[in-house]
């Protein structure tokens, strides 16, 4: 796989859709106790709306959504993930998150943003929302809600990540990607590696993302890798009370192949009056698989009061 930087993909996909790439930067602060959160800004204008990728994603999981709906944002990489540092307690809960993404609401943006998160980037959402609703116009969660059964999801993908930590070149991991059935065409996994590891210095590759080590030190330590407790309790931890304190208007994006069933969707309406419930014929990653018709539903968030 040649040399490339993050953005060299960018201008392809633009003109595969017709769309017109704006400036994208990488951003970075340091955090009051020394760590790193990294993020991606789109386009020359204050961010309108800001984005939380899921677990063993990072912000470029964004960027076919960011394209078609066209406006200026923020994508955010979580700590433990991009480029982002990983925490020494491993804490990646909403509660533990969420003072982190404030910071760099505080930092990067102008005024209360249309917060968009997934899966784990939408409980970590929910937490900002509820602790800081000055800074929250509108709360749009996707697939994801504090009753999802915490070992929900394809086991293939668990058992993926649990595997090696590290690989010869970024095209043995590709193969290993496709093998399990994972990242869609050749193109589109060659994508979506490079832009989820990192070469060390040693020249070996590694995942950018806290959690696939995690996941292969519980396999190693004899535990079930489908399962590892670190990933168990990024759900587990987190309850309906940051939900129930949001005040800000909500929308459930649930994808009918998700985590998410109609039962879950059901009782978030019901905790959450007035939230509303929109379905994609989509599974758990409606931003990789329909990111524009995902950008169809965020858009009209943007400008309605």
């Amino acid at each position: 796989m040649p040399e490339r930087d993050e953005f060299s993909f960018l201008p392809a996909q633009a003109a595969d859709l017709g769309r017109e790439l704006p400036p994208v930067e990488r951003v970075r602060l340091t955090l009051a106790d020394g760590r790193t959160l990294s993020g991606l800004r789109w386009g020359a204008a204050p961010p309108a709306v800001t984005l939380l990728h899921g677990a063993g994603l990072n912000a470029h999981t964004w960027d076919t959504t960011l394209l078609h709906l066209g406006v200026p944002a923020l994508a955010l990489d979580l700590p433990g993930h991009g480029d982002s540092s990983w925490r020494d307690d491993a804490a990646y809960v909403a509660r533990v998150l969420a003072p982190d993404v404030i910071t760099a609401l505080e930092q990067w943006t102008t005024g209360p943003q249309v917060l968009v998160g997934h899966s784990l980037g939408g409980l970590t959402a929910a937490a900002v929302a509820a602790s800081r609703p000055d800074l929250v116009a509108r709360l749009a969660i996707v697939d994801i809600t504090p009753g999802v059964d915490p070992s929900a999801g394809p086991a293939q993908i668990r058992a993926f990540f649990a595997g090696p930590t590290d690989w010869s070149s970024r095209e043995e991991l590709v193969e290993r990607a496709l093998s399990f059935g994972l990242g869609g065409s050749p193109e589109a996994a060659a994508r979506g590696v490079f832009l989820n590891s990192r070469v060390r210095p040693d020249g070996r590759v590694e995942w950018k993302h806290h959690f696939a080590h995690l996941a292969a030190a519980a396999a190693n330590a004899g535990a079930d890798p489908t399962t590892p407790d670190a990933v168990k309790a990024v759900l587990s931890a987190t309850g309906w009370d940051d939900l129930g304190e949001v005040t800000a208007p909500v929308t459930l994006v649930r994808g009918e192949r998700g985590f998410v069933t109609k039962t879950d969707a059901e009782e978030l309406a019901r905790r959450v009056p007035g939230a509303d419930v929109r379905v994609l014929s989509t599974g758990h990653n409606a931003q990789e698989e329909d990111p524009e018709s995902l950008a169809r539903l965020i858009r009209p968030l943007l400008t309605t009061p």
